[in-house]
């Protein structure tokens, strides 16, 4: 686990462009740096009105953003592993407390963005105090950020665009560290304020130690997608569009009620292992076309034909080896489950 990854006693704002703290930055002047809004720094006294409608819209489009990536359904599990012990966020680091939780693995595991945005820091320790090895942060707007430490091999650059289960980079034990493991952080108001990412995910239907997720009525995504191939395999005839609205809620409800489930409409821990099929090379339908969906969200980037051929196969067995499950080309409730957290 981390020896240090200790967040600072003090206020930490940090500008998302720089690699150390800058002292009096504004949140206007954050904004700009992260290019979400059209911000000014410094405006003169004769453009005073045009930087105000400037701040309100760039102010309205981070809100917009910030309720996008709050949807359950719009965050991924970023790490397979288990939690060690002493590696929980508050846990005591020297004059400070641990930052973020730990997530121990091998080296090499993968490692993806929890959602979609922007990457802004690329470097050691991420250019945030305390933390030690190769760091990246991303931006998701709003004010919200995840930061991902002790990183072995980065697989986006500065400035990418990600999306949510993308690989971004591998595990590793870079840094001041005892062994292999993803040091993980959620930052929310600005950046250099964390918050616990295990109960930041939760509220987000996202288990950060890789149990089932939970997806909700209202929620949108991949893996609405997912669910509603799932149900059509049950001959629900769901229209697959991403958007978990009333029909596919009312269809969930009467699924869940033909197994003696709670029929609350949230696909969950109770929901998932009834929902999912067992699959194999030689399967096909639209349970196929979910997998494909999954295993395209974490960037397999197959043809969702519903067919489960040797492609297919060999997309399973490469996301099983890099998340250090079973290697057998079969995708059973562990492989889903990892898939779909």
């Amino acid at each position: 686990m981390c020896r240090s990854c200790a967040a600072p006693t003090g206020p930490n704002d940090l500008s998302a462009g720089a690699g150390r703290p800058r002292p009096g930055l504004s949140r206007r002047g954050l904004l700009a740096g992260l290019g979400l809004g059209a911000l000014t720094v410094g405006l003169s006294a004769g453009t005073s009105v045009a930087g105000e409608a400037e701040a309100e819209a760039g102010a309205a489009a981070e809100a917009a953003v910030a309720v996008a990536a709050a949807r359950n359904g719009a965050w991924a599990g970023p790490v397979q592993g288990r939690f060690p012990a002493g590696g929980h966020y508050g846990a005591p680091r020297g004059g400070g407390s641990h930052a973020g939780q730990d997530v121990s693995n091998s080296t090499g595991t993968a490692v993806y963005a929890a959602a979609a945005g922007t990457v802004v820091r690329r470097s050691w320790g991420g250019g945030l105090p305390g933390r030690t090895g190769n760091g990246l942060v991303i931006s998701h707007g709003g004010g919200q950020y995840t930061y991902y430490g002790h990183l072995s091999a980065y697989r986006v650059a500065l400035n990418a665009t990600v999306t949510a289960g993308q690989r971004i980079a591998d595990m590793g034990a870079t840094g001041n560290v005892t062994g292999a493991h993803l040091h993980f952080e959620t930052h929310t108001g600005a950046l250099g304020t964390t918050v616990n990412p295990v109960s930041f995910l939760a509220a987000r239907g996202v288990d950060l130690a890789g149990g089932w997720s939970r997806i909700d009525p209202g929620a949108s995504g991949t893996t609405v997608v997912v669910i509603q191939h799932l149900m059509n395999q049950r001959g629900y005839g769901l229209v697959v569009d991403g958007a978990y609205g009333s029909v596919s809620a009312d269809a969930v409800k009467r699924f869940q009620r033909s197994k003696g489930l709670a029929a609350d409409g949230q696909v969950g821990p109770a929901t998932w292992p009834v929902l999912v099929y067992t699959l194999r090379q030689g399967g096909s339908g639209s349970h196929v076309r979910a997998l494909q969906t999954a295993l395209n969200k974490r960037g397999a980037g197959l043809v969702v034909d519903g067919g489960f051929g040797a492609v297919t196969t060999g997309a399973v067995r490469a996301y099983q080896s890099v998340n250090r499950l079973v290697v057998d080309g079969e995708a059973g409730p562990v492989t889903w489950r990892a898939l779909t957290g």
